[in-house]
């Protein structure tokens, strides 16, 4: 590999060392309480209130919805993933298409709450 290939390589995973550790700073900022009621505002009504998969619309949907107190599901999912899901939808990670993409109408902060409330939710019951 040329020098040239060496620098951009470097380039690459210094930028992704720095994206990763600033969406770690972000959810460790990130209002676990804040992140419940917009759970409860935008999520309860497919995942369930308390999270088991099992909101009123549940029934209705083709793919259950993901259980979110499931605590080895959810430990398999990085936050990152985790953000993707919640702000590009569903079909963005192969999930279900009717699961919307909530980038257009939460903000960053919001999406990281909503994460700070699912770590909560699955792993610390």
């Amino acid at each position: 590999m040329n020098r040239e290939a060496n620098i951009f390589l470097n380039c690459l995973l210094g930028l992704a060392l720095i994206l990763t550790l600033g969406m770690s700073a972000a959810l460790e900022a990130a209002d676990a309480e804040q992140g419940r009621l917009l759970y409860r505002e935008n999520c309860a009504q497919c995942h369930g209130l308390e999270g088991s998969g099992k909101g009123i619309n549940a029934p209705h949907l083709e793919v259950a919805p993901r259980n979110h107190t499931d605590y080895e599901e959810m430990n398999a999912r990085t936050n990152e993933e985790l953000f993707k899901a919640i702000s590009e939808g569903g079909q963005a990670v192969n999930k279900s298409v009717l699961m919307p993409n909530w980038g257009h109408t939460l903000s960053e902060e919001d999406i990281n709450n909503l994460i700070a409330f699912l770590r909560k939710l699955c792993c610390e019951q």
